[in-house]
């Protein structure tokens, strides 16, 4: 692994990002990471963060357009409340904050803690809690559906109607929106490797796949011989419209967990694209990388949100960020 020793790999990382960004302050002590302009006058704040090894989610998503602020936990582990506490501080400019919580158990109780202690601060907040996951109901994690790639797009939209000044409760409901149209559902090829163990964190044996990974490694729904790229479309997207049952154009993300290079990942969207006309599915607007990973994982999600004509314009509004940049 290209790592100095486990103990200090997010520190590291941060010094790195801190480095290649100064449009952001990173706070490697406290693991705190803000865009420099902050607080912005006039706006509601989003915040949002999680274990490390999701990169770029989530402090790559910090910039005007999408997130205020994120606080990164350890690999794989929840950040503090303290971490949420200090990030809300840093970027309340008096119109709110809203925290962006992905449903894992850790992340759910750290971040409502926050609220309550950022309140008595008097830091107004409200939380909103993605579960856009189609493929298990409980997990290793959490209870209830995990968050997974659809946090994407509630940050962005969400993030992009902050920046318009919509008022809080406005930017709220449209996170709520945006995570209830989303839906997502994931495939592991191998496994991921965290720092502090040096080796796979599950067995999956050559040959084999895990249908409806999650981005911690945790089982799916099942696990079967290796399929083409097009027989994994068929079912995850299928998999995805059997729940959401969109009645209208829909936005794409087709996700890298890690591993999975550029080459792979646009000819599965190639696949996805053709099951979605095939189901008679209209897509709007189509967005291919790895954004929400699982470290060193082989294998890719597919996420679909239902647009309306308010999303989409949202979607499509402005944004500059260390990982998703246009209309700038």
């Amino acid at each position: 692994m290209l790592i100095n020793v486990p103990e200090t790999v997010v520190a590291d990382a941060l010094r790195g990002m801190a480095a290649a960004h100064p449009e952001l302050t990173v706070d490697v002590e406290n693991r705190v990471v803000v865009r420099r302009d902050a607080p912005v006058a006039g706006k509601v704040a989003l915040v949002s963060g999680g274990g490390s090894g999701h990169e770029p989610l989530h402090a790559g998503f910090v910039g005007p357009g999408m997130l205020a602020a994120a606080c990164p936990g350890e690999v794989f582990t929840s950040p503090v409340p303290d971490q949420m506490v200090r990030a809300a501080a840093a970027v309340d400019s008096g119109h709110g904050v809203l925290f962006v919580v992905k449903n894992y158990t850790g992340d759910v109780l750290n971040f409502e803690m926050a609220a309550e202690l950022a309140e008595d601060e008097g830091v107004r907040v409200a939380r909103v809690l993605v579960d856009d996951d189609v493929a298990v109901t409980d997990s290793t994690y959490t209870a209830g559906r995990r968050g997974t790639g659809g946090t994407l797009f509630v940050e962005k939209i969400a993030g992009a109607a902050a920046e318009e000044g919509a008022p809080l409760e406005r930017v709220e409901a449209i996170a709520r929106e945006v995570n209830a149209r989303c839906r997502s559902f994931g495939v592991a090829l191998g496994s991921c490797t965290t720092p502090a163990k040096g080796s796979p964190t599950f067995d999956l044996p050559p040959g084999e796949l895990e249908l409806g990974i999650g981005i911690h490694g945790e089982p799916g729904r099942e696990r079967r011989p290796m399929m083409t790229s097009g027989e994994i479309a068929d079912l995850a997207v299928d998999a995805v419209l059997e729940d959401l049952r969109p009645g209208g154009p829909v936005l794409v993300l087709v996700n890298g967990m890690g591993a999975t290079p550029l080459l792979e990942l646009y000819g599965f969207n190639a696949e996805v694209q053709r099951v979605l006309g095939e189901r008679g599915v209209p897509v709007a607007r189509t967005l291919v990388g790895s954004y929400v990973t699982s470290l060193d994982m082989a294998g890719c999600s597919v996420t679909l949100c239902q647009a309306d004509e308010e999303l989409l314009r949202l979607w499509d509004a402005p944004v500059r960020t260390a990982a998703l940049q246009w209309g700038v």
